[in-house]
């Protein structure tokens, strides 16, 4: 019978290195997906300082901006000072910018050095400060270009033209719908984050996203662990088959050592030194097991083209390791083209606005409604599975595996009661392990159907998970109860989440009427006053100035949960909800929110702040039509 060659000691390694080498480049080919279209550069530079009269914002583009494009500028006052946009002419990047486009399952990278702007007009500067640019529009492939910057201006202030009033317009309904249809979270901007001259445009590379997926690579995190998974098994193999038992034998006619022979020689043998070829090498006592320095080499008198059939084993099982590891391989790398090619740049992943807040479900999803200043790292969470770019959430009682329970649904009017839940996940066990956000576990927010009774809490949880608070309602009628947490999984990694469920007081109910919208409310003894523009889909810039409200002096604002105030929106009818927060200090004596609407319709403000040691609330009524 004639005997497959057995495979050479040099191969082995060569091949093995080979595969390995492959599943490098295959990972290095999977490049992070950047957004289309993103911001380059600006003039002013991104938290510049301008001294000097200033015209117009230029907001650079990797191509032109939408015709119906919308963009605002924000004075520290929270007036709209923007008068209308224009193209204006192409120039130069300082610095080209890489965005990533996926072609036919792959990224493939392409450099822009050249900066579309859009020339905003400023129609005076009222006052010094920092003001704020947000802008959104659709790419040309239809993604979402959405975010903001800011700068601040030093230089002397001018006044309105005659007969010029602030802006009060929304965004095109066609733009809006756009970017619903897109289901996009926004875009990464590629704005420094550092002053920089204001006189000229300037890019940085566009970051890559980051949320599943791993920073560098651009492909699912899980995917990675799976690479490495790949590799070890490839580095078991060869250190297995490197150290098999040897085929020892000494020459003889036919050039081969019996298999019976073999074995009697690795049972026995002891440690000893023998030269072949001007070369010493040591054999160990155990079964041949790395028999000799010499077993890779091929030795004088014996024929390595043939085999025992233990040898032939051995082929087979290099084989197989070979084989298993190239379909490992291939397979991971598919299944991670597969959602590579599934998942939007914009939907599944963070996508920070450099310089500037949340782009709306950015970092930067605002799908589950929790949405942070720039200032704390510009961020808001994934949430409970939203389809929409800017969806308010707490509307379902479950969302990602998580489940909100309540051990109780109702209580009587005016009785304090230890409401009790607990979060329970798909294995029907309560969740035991939170983060601490904002200085608490857990936030429990309860509001009445018709926008009143507003309390913000914070439960305890005992060991099994079940957590408490006492809770009193004083007002028949129906109430949302809604559980703002992040969850941490057995792997380290944190689910945020906003959850709600219903909760009912017996008893005659005579819903109130929202109050009209006003800019103005008393809390306690201090008057707050509410500026800025909010608009749907944009994510625009919210002042709450604080004063005493007998002497009109400056309240001394005290940090409540790690910041100088929470804004917690809800919306009339399905109550939908967004938990927003502040940049970290305050901005020009207010405390400034980066708020993005989730829609059209009526929505009731509360704006927690805390004076002298006590907390606060302010309430308005927020239209937007």
């Amino acid at each position: 019978m004639r005997r497959h060659p057995q495979i050479s000691g040099r191969v082995v390694p060569g091949l093995l290195a080979l595969l390995l080498a492959s599943a490098v480049a295959l990972l290095a080919s999977a490049r992070p997906a950047a957004a289309h279209g993103t911001l380059a550069g600006s003039t002013p530079a991104a938290n510049a300082t301008v001294r000097g009269p200033l015209a117009s914002v230029q907001l650079f583009f990797t191509e032109k901006a939408a015709a119906n494009a919308y963009f605002t500028i924000t004075a520290p006052g929270g007036t709209r000072v923007d008068n209308g946009w224009s193209y204006g002419e192409p120039k130069p990047l300082d610095q080209p910018v890489r965005e990533y486009f996926l072609v036919n399952g792959q990224f493939e990278p392409r450099e822009y050095t050249t900066g579309f702007p859009a020339v905003v007009a400023v129609a005076h500067l009222p006052a010094k400060g920092q003001y704020s640019v947000s802008y959104l529009s659709i790419a040309s492939d239809g993604d979402t270009v959405r975010g903001t910057m800011t700068f601040r201006y030093d230089g002397p202030v001018t006044a309105a033209p005659q007969g010029w009033s602030p802006p009060s317009t929304q965004p095109d309904p066609a733009l809006l719908a756009a970017t619903e249809q897109h289901q996009t979270s926004g875009q990464v901007s590629a704005v420094p984050t550092t002053a920089a001259d204001p006189s000229t445009p300037t890019a940085a590379v566009a970051a890559p996203t980051e949320s599943s997926s791993d920073s560098d690579s651009g492909i699912p995190a899980w995917t990675g662990w799976a690479m490495a998974v790949v590799v070890a098994v490839g580095v078991a193999g060869l250190v297995g088959w490197r150290r098999r038992p040897a085929r020892t034998g000494r020459p003889t006619g036919r050039g081969r050592t019996s298999a019976a022979t073999s074995r009697r020689r690795g049972a026995g043998a002891r440690p000893t030194s023998r030269t072949a070829g001007g070369r010493t090498g040591t054999t160990r006592r155990g079964g041949g097991v790395g028999a000799t320095a010499l077993d890779s080499e091929p030795r004088a008198g014996v024929d390595v083209a043939a085999g025992t059939p233990e040898s032939r084993l051995g082929n087979t099982r290099l084989a197989l390791i070979v084989g298993g590891l190239v379909v490992a391989l291939l397979a991971g790398f598919g299944l991670a083209r597969v959602g590579a090619a599934d998942e939007s740049p914009a939907t599944g992943a963070a996508r920070a606005a450099a310089g500037g807040p949340p782009a709306s479900g950015q970092e930067v999803s605002a799908a589950d409604g929790h949405q942070h200043a720039p200032g704390t790292g510009p961020h808001t969470h994934p949430g409970d599975g939203g389809t929409g770019q800017t969806l308010a959430t707490g509307t379902t009682v479950s969302a990602n595996g998580y489940t909100l329970q309540p051990l109780e649904r109702s209580q009587p009017p005016g009785v304090r009661t230890d409401y009790r839940f607990r979060i329970v996940g798909t294995d029907r066990q309560a969740a035991t392990r939170f983060a601490v956000v904002h200085d608490k576990p857990l936030h429990l927010i309860v509001v009445g159907r018709d926008l009143t009774g507003y309390q913000h809490l914070h439960p305890t949880m005992a060991p099994d998970g079940t957590w408490s608070v006492p809770l009193t309602l004083a007002r028949p009628g129906g109430y949302r109860v809604y559980a703002d947490f992040s969850v941490t999984a057995a792997n380290g990694t944190q689910q945020p989440l906003v959850l709600g469920v219903d909760h009912t007081v017996p008893g005659a109910h005579s819903p109130a009427a929202l109050p009209p919208a006003q800019a103005r409310a008393t809390a306690g003894p201090y008057a707050v006053s509410m500026t800025g523009t909010p608009t749907v889909g944009v994510t625009a810039p919210i002042h709450f100035q604080i004063n005493r409200a007998d002497t009109a002096t400056p309240a001394q604002l005290e940090r409540y949960l790690g910041a100088y105030g929470h804004l917690v929106v809800v919306r009339e009818g399905d109550l939908g909800y967004v938990h927003v927060h502040p940049e970290p200090e305050l901005v020009d004596g207010t405390v400034k929110f980066w708020l993005t609407a989730p829609s059209s319709g009526r929505y009731r403000a509360f704006f927690d702040f805390q004076v002298a040691g006590k907390v606060h609330t302010g309430e308005f009524t927020i239209n937007l039509p």
